[in-house]
C-alpha cells in the first residue's frame, strides 16, 4: 500500500507539489494522470526517496522508502529508463541490482524472461532502442517480485506489441493482488488499464475516484479529464481533496 500525506515540494518560490494526499491500495491499477509539469514525476521521486519533500510524507507499507532494508523485494520502480548505463549488458545491469538486494540468478532470468529480453541479455545497453531500455527498466522493477509497483510513463518508447504486452502485464500484476501505480499523460492508455484515477494539476490533487465514476456525465474519459484539469467543472467524486 502507498500512502501520501500532505506532500509538498518547493523549489525557491515555485511549488511543484502542493499539499498532496492520497492512497493507492492493492489489487488494482491506479492511474496517476496529469499534464506535463503537473508534479507527477516529482511526487514519484519523493515516494522513492530520490527527492526530499519540503513537507509531508510518502510511505510504502507504512514506512518511508529509505527505511526499507531490501527495497526491490517490496517496491519495483521505473523512473528513467533512458538513464541506464550504456556500457553494461542487460544481464549485468540486473545482476548488480540483484546482488544489492540478496537476489540470485533465478530472479534475473525470470525478470529478463518476463520483459522479453532473454535473447539480448548479453548485449550492451548502448545498443538498445528506447523501447528495449524501457523493457529493461521494467525488468528491474520486477526483479524482487515486489508487492508494489511504481511505473512512470511505462509505455514510453514501446512499439505496438510492447504496448499490448505492458497492458497485460499491469492487469496481471493487479490481478495477483499487487499495488500498481502508473503515471502517464496518455489518457487513452490509462482508460484501457486503470481501475482508479488520481488526477493532478499544478501540483494539487484534482480528483481521486474510479474510472467509471470519474467519467460519469461525459462522453469519454478524455472529456472528463479535460473538463477537470481546465477547471471547467467542479469535480465532486468521492475522493476529491
Amino acid at each position: 500500500m502507498i500512502e501520501v500525506h500532505r506532500l509538498t515540494k518547493r523549489y525557491g518560490t515555485a511549488t511543484a507539489v502542493d499539499d498532496l494526499t492520497f492512497s493507492v491500495r492493492p489489487g488494482s491499477v491506479t492511474g496517476f494522470l496529469g499534464p506535463n509539469g503537473a508534479g507527477k514525476s516529482t511526487t514519484i521521486r519523493m515516494l522513492l526517496a530520490l527527492t526530499t519533500p519540503t513537507a509531508g510524507r510518502a510511505l510504502v507499507n507504512g514506512r518511508p522508502y529509505r527505511d526499507l532494508r531490501e527495497p526491490l523485494r517490496e517496491v519495483g520502480a521505473l523512473v528513467d529508463a533512458a538513464g541506464l548505463h550504456g556500457g553494461r549488458t542487460a544481464y549485468r545491469h540486473l545482476h548488480w541490482l540483484a546482488a544489492a538486494n540478496g537476489l540470485g540468478r533465478r530472479a534475473i532470468d525470470a525478470a529478463l524472461g518476463t520483459a522479453g529480453l532473454t535473447t539480448v541479455a548479453h548485449r550492451r545497453v548502448r545498443g538498445f532502442s528506447l523501447g528495449m531500455r524501457q523493457r529493461l527498466g521494467i525488468a528491474a522493477a520486477l526483479l524482487g517480485d515486489p508487492a508494489t509497483l511504481v511505473l512512470d510513463e511505462p509505455v514510453n518508447g514501446l512499439d505496438p506489441e510492447g504496448v499490448h504486452w505492458i497492458r497485460g502485464l499491469l492487469r496481471g500484476l493487479a490481478g495477483e493482488g499487487r499495488t500498481v501505480l502508473v503515471s502517464s499523460h496518455l489518457i487513452s492508455e490509462l482508460a484501457l488499464v486503470a481501475d482508479r484515477l488520481l488526477v493532478i494539476g499544478g501540483g494539487r490533487l484534482l480528483a481521486d475516484d474510479t474510472v467509471e465514476a470519474f467519467s460519469r456525465g461525459h462522453a469519454t474519459l478524455e472529456d472528463a479529464y479535460f473538463a477537470c484539469t481546465a477547471g471547467a467543472v467542479t469535480y465532486r467524486g468521492g475522493g476529491v481533496r
